[in-house]
């Protein structure tokens, strides 16, 4: 024993037996592999060719025995080489959050691909784009990137040159892509970087701070000094577990990055699903900056973000006041004439107020559903919801941050829920138990997934028996 802790067993995983986890999770994998002979033998050995036998090593991270090939996505829907057809409430984790293959933005794009896919200068698409993005999200200068790693990367490379100032500071379990300052963690009250991160050769704890999610004194202090030249969060936490702003935080965080002329970058990336103008909108924050990635054009690669009148005139003096060169923003592919088509096609036609009252009023039938299957086991768990991206918590109360979140050991329970209904047909993002509804999810799907649900809690808990 060391510190109170030991290295026996636990007794229960958030609730449920960890043997009958893994009894659960072992035949879940063989009915998996049972049903998908041709899948299990072009993708078991790995795809040939590709390291690790996949085109991203993360793609290894699914929890079932091999990857699932995906011969076509439309709509709420996949179907996998073997014909299995499953209601998709993944969604790309977020990246396909307006469905698969949008008619209006399969139109644009067959439409442009005709006439080019990139040339490194504009099209005609990108003064409309840029007026919708004005009118939408209501800040008057943007920029495109290709993605929100990317738009992140350079506005964070902004917010440094206008300020003049080294530091950026990010809250404990945030995500912003691959931005190599926010692999930055509290770890037992030091900042120090994210556990598994590969080849890192920089210190990142020199250039950034990290505080907890809604803790405003260690906001205010960390601050102080004045030499942060912007926070960048996303306003709601959600790749550690969904972590809510406590009441009055946004508003402090925004008087205090003024008090301390520090900039705030707030990236909406996950939470577009919110609204039409995102968290952001729905809630009248004021960033100086915003981010919006994955979905914008409606599944092809394309992000955007935009800053206010004070931020791009900082931009100007700053750019004058260097010699001519690569500013260290911008990629060849950004703003190609390929996706400011998919772009303004999904802002026009597809990202509507009436496609987001669908997805709000689904979401919010399957987080009524999934609480209840919950709540008649009397499990620790809870359901929390923004917009359309609902997730399962494996804790008995809502999470004040990102330290509460990564402290939960349920990875083994989460990959055994995962399991159990893909085979029943719906699909989850495998990173947690987050859901996603999209605009052509139907009723009965959500139906369907929280029936799912309920056989699998009933295999977990014993009550199948």
């Amino acid at each position: 024993m060391l510190d109170g802790k030991t290295n026996d067993p636990p007794t229960s995983i958030a609730g449920v037996d960890p043997e009958r986890i893994r009894h659960f999770t072992l035949r879940e994998s063989e009915r998996f592999a049972a049903v998908r002979p041709r899948n299990r033998a072009m993708a078991a050995d790995g795809l040939e060719g590709l390291h690790g036998g996949v085109p991203m090593h993360w793609m290894r991270d699914w929890p079932m025995p091999f990857p699932l090939l995906v011969d076509r996505a439309e709509g709420a829907s996949l179907t996998d080489v073997d014909g299995h057809a499953v209601a998709d409430f993944c969604l790309g984790d977020t990246g396909a959050m307006f469905g698969h293959a949008p008619p209006p933005v399969v139109r644009a794009v067959q439409a442009q691909a005709a006439r080019g896919l990139t040339t490194m200068l504009p099209s005609p698409d990108a003064a409309v784009v840029g007026a919708l993005l004005r009118e939408r999200f209501g800040l008057p200068r943007w920029q495109i990137a290709t993605t929100a790693t990317d738009a992140n990367r350079f506005a964070l490379r902004v917010a440094r040159a206008v300020t003049g100032r080294p530091k950026i500071l990010v809250f404990n379990g945030c995500y912003h892509g691959t931005v190599d300052e926010t692999f930055v963690r509290l770890i037992d009250g030091r900042p120090l970087h994210r556990p598994g991160l590969l080849g890192q050769f920089v210190d990142l704890t020199a250039g950034t701070r990290v505080v907890e999610f809604n803790d405003i004194p260690a906001l205010e202090a960390a601050l102080a000094a004045g030499d942060v030249a912007c926070v960048i969060t996303e306003p709601v936490l959600t790749n550690c577990a969904m972590v809510l702003p406590e009441p009055g935080f946004h508003a402090a965080l925004r008087d205090l990055t003024r008090r301390h002329g520090t900039l705030l970058l707030i990236d909406e990336t996950h939470t577009i699903s919110t609204g039409p103008g995102g968290y952001t909108r729905m809630h009248g924050l004021e960033p100086d900056i915003l981010v919006v990635g994955k979905p914008i054009a409606g599944g092809v690669p394309a992000a955007v973000w935009g800053f206010t009148d004070a931020v791009g005139d900082g931009l100007d003096r700053a750019r004058a006041a260097l010699p001519p060169g690569h500013s260290g923003m911008g990629t060849t592919l950004s703003a190609n004439p390929l996706s400011l088509a998919a772009m303004r096609a999904c802002l026009e036609s597809v990202m509507t107020e009436a496609a987001y009252a669908h997805m709000e009023a689904l979401a919010e039938t399957l987080q009524r559903g999934l609480a209840r299957v919950i709540a008649a086991r009397a499990l620790p768990w809870h359901v929390v919801r923004v917009g359309a991206r609902v997730e399962v918590v494996c804790a008995p109360r809502p999470l004040r941050n990102g330290g509460e979140a990564e402290a939960l050991d349920v990875h083994a329970l989460e990959r055994a829920l995962h399991l159990g209904l893909l085979n029943q047909g719906f699909l989850i993002t495998p990173f947690h138990n987050m859901l996603l509804v999209c605009p052509a999810t139907e009723p009965a799907q959500v139906a369907g997934l929280i029936a799912a649900f309920d056989a699998v809690l009933d295999a977990l808990t014993g009550a199948d028996a």
